[in-house]
């Protein structure tokens, strides 16, 4: 795979369409935004500073941040009248180098309070990229080119605090869940890419205070690995045409049918790698409706206070 198809695959942070046509979305350096709502996730624990971060934009509403040293969590809270009590840690992507903070983070996390589900985006630790734009890119490129063929056990997921502050996510929101009005067994975690590798390492550790109650894997690679019996229910969807993770079948799907536990495939026709919210003229719009049926199903909607 070429490096400007491999850094594409990190920077589809909003042009979805850019990427379906071939050419790569161009960026430019933002201010970074003032981000009211934003939680220091360990409190007065929290490392890092705002200060490292590098903040990039590629288009009207669709800011990117890199060199993350300091997470954070921020809140995004449904209607009371419509609330359902549920709950979705949101783990945005960019191969654990960059997160797609509108993209895959705060549009997502809107969708979902629209639906009723508050949601809560997690801006996690990131590795360190080079500050210049034009040597991150390169830098970037050349990293993903090491991880082609074994992302689940390359060296961006093993080197990255993303697990462990995806796992101070789920305790955090579990922990204030009577301040937000949510039911404590019903907040799961939702990832895209390197989000849903990091959804999907939270989900497997045996560690109990920190599991979500539910998985969103979004266009996370299928790889195989043995899976857990106490494994959290599996939301999967794919576009068969994803080029960063070309399809090798739902081996990890397997896994959960062979473990007795909960999974839902969605394998779209087209649509890429990094659609977010959907890429028009796709099935891939269905994504949130689809995922919020699926935890409908599950019972993950359903108030105990309800008749």
């Amino acid at each position: 795979m070429k490096i400007k198809g491999l850094f594409l695959a990190i920077t589809l942070t909003a042009s979805t369409s850019a990427f379906a046509q071939g050419g790569p979305p161009q960026s430019v350096p933002a201010s970074a935004p003032a981000e009211p709502g934003a939680i220091a996730l360990y409190a007065e624990n929290t490392p890092g500073s705002a200060s490292t971060e590098n903040w990039m934009s590629f288009g009207p509403n669709n800011l990117a941040v890199r060199n993350v040293t300091r997470p954070t969590i921020t809140p995004v809270l449904p209607d009371p009248a419509k609330a359902t009590g549920a709950a979705v840690i949101l783990a945005p992507g960019g191969a654990f180098m960059l997160l797609a903070m509108d993209h895959e983070g705060w549009a997502v996390a809107r969708a979902l309070a629209d639906r009723g589900i508050a949601a809560f985006v997690l801006k996690y630790r990131l590795n360190p990229t080079p500050k210049d734009e034009a040597e991150a890119g390169k830098y970037m490129g050349e990293q993903l080119m090491k991880e082609v063929g074994h992302p689940m056990t390359g060296e961006l997921l093993g080197k990255s605090m993303a697990p462990a502050d995806g796992k101070a996510a789920v305790a955090w929101v579990r922990a204030n869940a009577g301040k937000y009005g949510i039911d404590p067994a019903r907040i799961g975690m939702m990832g895209f890419s390197a989000g849903a590798m990091t959804t999907r390492r939270v989900g497997f550790d045996a560690d109990t205070p920190a599991r979500p109650a539910f998985l969103g894997y979004i266009y996370g690679p299928q790889d195989a690995e043995p899976v857990p019996t106490f494994a959290p229910p599996m939301f999967n969807a794919i576009a068969l045409d994803d080029s960063l993770f070309p399809n090798k079948g739902f081996p990890i799907a397997q896994g959960y049918l062979e473990a007795k536990r909960p999974v839902e495939i969605h394998g779209y026709q087209t649509g890429n790698h990094g659609f977010g919210l959907g890429l028009p003229g796709t099935t891939t719009t269905l994504l949130i409706d689809e995922f919020t049926a699926w935890l409908r199903m599950q019972g993950f909607l359903t108030r105990k206070d309800s008749k």
